[in-house]
């Protein structure tokens, strides 16, 4: 059997758009193995049948790994963005506004929470620039917070 370089481009082809109807995104690397065994063929047209299946394989593999070990986890959502009330409780971030009166304090987290990573809040206890709080309920857009004990 004799495969031209069409032949492998056309297999990918047909492997990337099969990923449409399976979710695995799996099947979208083995196709892009083809695409480049495709390529090499079309510079190299005397690699043999065992030697395009062996460069396939090698590709698919590459390629999957890349992406489950160097791209997926670089793609995660580090913040804390659709996370529920139980998840901020415990958290702490640092005054950087004093609440004054009727105006609320601000305070920064390191890690964003919930999209944003500076939020309003008040306090039963004096606080000050640079205190350490951590967050013991959530009303509304609000924090209640209490300082941190160290």
């Amino acid at each position: 059997m004799d495969l031209q370089y069409w032949h492998w481009l056309v297999f990918g082809m047909i492997l990337i758009i099969a990923e449409l109807f399976v979710p695995s995104f799996t099947i979208f690397w083995f196709g892009l193995g083809a695409l480049a065994v495709g390529g090499l063929l079309w510079v190299v047209p005397a690699l043999g049948l065992t030697a395009q299946l062996l460069l396939w394989a090698l590709f698919s593999a590459l390629l999957t790994a890349f992406w489950f070990l160097v791209m997926k986890p670089r793609m995660t959502d580090k913040t804390r963005a659709g996370m529920s009330r139980e998840a901020l409780l415990g958290e702490t971030g640092q005054v950087i506004r004093e609440p004054e009166g009727d105006r609320r304090g601000t305070v920064r987290f390191s890690k964003p929470l919930l999209g944003s990573d500076e939020w309003s809040f008040i306090c039963d206890e004096p606080v000050r620039v640079g205190d350490r709080v951590q967050i013991r309920d959530v009303s509304g857009n609000t924090l209640i917070v209490a300082t941190k004990n160290k």
